[in-house]
């Protein structure tokens, strides 16, 4: 084994190489009360293939710029230490409005056989994104992304730790056969969102202020198992045709989760006047606790800010085909008054008018566009202990979705037998 001191800078501290054969180690040198993303973009382009790039155990990293890896090919880049994003503000503002900002704060732009690797270490391994001054003052303006997997084929990313980030913390866009798993994401902030191609998320516990996943525009082949949400808005698909997109997803599969105090358990959202269509999507064996709507499809999305619902003439709407709620088992949060944590205004955003909170099941759907849907073995009560309840206007659809498909009581038909 060959060590190779590599001089960065003449005020840098040493950043140590060790090769053996092909393959090199790069650990990403620190120097106190400074920017360490400098020393690693300087030494990138002799470390894009046949890689680690290490931040080092028991060392605490300032990124206080945004790092992007570009076009790397058999890398992994290892979290041995903890990362830490700016305290100000106006810092990662004035970064995130450039015009070279690459989209978030760690940017992996191409690539082939690429790992982003934490570790178990209770201590050690966690980004830091001091998001909770953000919350605060409810500053959304220029929000970086966490982490962007952009047209990366064969990738991992497993055990990181993120803590508090400002806003999203993955997404895959373009990115094929990536394996997501034993990630921790604890905060108040947004959510994972997945674009791409054959992404599997397993074994991931995400306590967040928004959809726990989502997933977006172009998706196929994603699955999400054995996982945990807390606090978030739900296992989701969509938004899908903003202003008359064409949108198109393919092939989703949620299972075996547990949805602990979130707002939705399973959601499905298309605009009004969208265009394109969701076709196969799975929610299986999802259990429940607190949870105001566990199951909520709208093809009417709007933005309830911009006031009443727009009407729309479209008869290219947003189509939904097969889709599947199987095994929920849990409670309904119907508690008189319980407002949910990101609800700013009177009504809140989430209002749905004459629901009376009781709703296991909600199909606001648009007709004639939604084909096969069904819900299944559905065991849920309230924690009042009235009888659970369902929302759906038999005129939209007139296929059998498992119960009865009125304003009332849930009663399961034959197919949700």
């Amino acid at each position: 084994m060959i060590f190779a001191r590599m001089l960065l800078s003449l005020t840098a501290p040493l950043a140590y190489a060790t090769i053996t054969g092909a393959w090199s180690t790069f650990v990403v040198p620190h120097t106190n009360d400074a920017d360490d993303t400098p020393a690693l973009m300087a030494a990138m382009s002799d470390y894009t293939s046949d890689a680690s790039i290490v931040f080092e155990a028991n060392t605490t990293y300032n990124v206080w710029s945004p790092i992007t890896f570009s076009h790397l090919t058999n890398v992994e880049v290892v979290i041995s230490g903890n990362l830490t994003y700016p305290k100000s503000i106006e810092t990662v503002q004035g970064y995130v409005a450039a015009a070279n900002y690459s989209g978030a704060w760690f940017s992996f732009i191409g690539g082939n056989n690429v790992t982003l690797r934490g570790n178990t270490d209770p201590d050690w391994g966690w980004v830091d994104g001091h998001g909770q001054q953000w919350w605060d003052i409810m500053q959304q303006t220029n929000r970086p992304h966490g982490w962007l997997f952009k047209d990366v084929t064969n990738g991992i990313i497993t055990d990181v730790k993120i803590y508090k980030p400002v806003a999203w913390n993955f997404a895959t866009t373009g990115s094929s056969n990536v394996h997501i798993f034993n990630n921790v994401i604890l905060a108040r902030s947004d959510n994972v969102v997945t674009g791409g191609n054959n992404i599997l998320f397993e074994n991931n516990y995400v306590v967040n202020g928004d959809d726990c996943l989502t997933v977006g525009n172009g998706a196929k082949n994603i699955t999400w198992r054995d996982g945990y949400c807390e606090g978030s808005h739900g296992l989701s698909v969509g938004s899908l045709g903003e202003d008359g997109q064409v949108a198109s997803v393919e092939n989703v599969l949620f299972e075996s989760t547990i949805m602990n105090r979130t707002l939705y358990a399973a959601r499905f959202k298309s605009w009004t006047g969208g265009n394109g269509a969701a076709i196969n999507i799975a929610w299986k064996n999802i259990t429940f606790i607190d949870v105001m709507f566990p199951i909520y499809v709208t093809q009417n999305y709007w933005d309830q800010g911009d006031g009443a619902p727009p009407n729309s003439s479209s008869v290219n709407e947003t189509h939904i085909e097969n889709f599947l709620f199987d095994q929920f088992v849990g409670v309904i949060n119907d508690t008189p008054g319980y407002v949910e944590g990101s609800c700013i205004t009177d009504p809140c955003w989430y209002y749905v008018s004459h629901a009376t909170g009781k709703e296991a099941v909600i199909f606001d759907l648009y007709p004639n566009t939604a084909t096969n849907i069904v819900v299944k073995n559905l065991v849920a009560s309230t924690l009042s202990g009235a009888p659970i309840a369902a929302m759906c206007n038999s005129s939209t659809i007139s296929s059998d979705v498992g119960f009865v498909c009125w304003n009332g009581p849930y009663v399961p038909t034959m197919a949700g037998l």
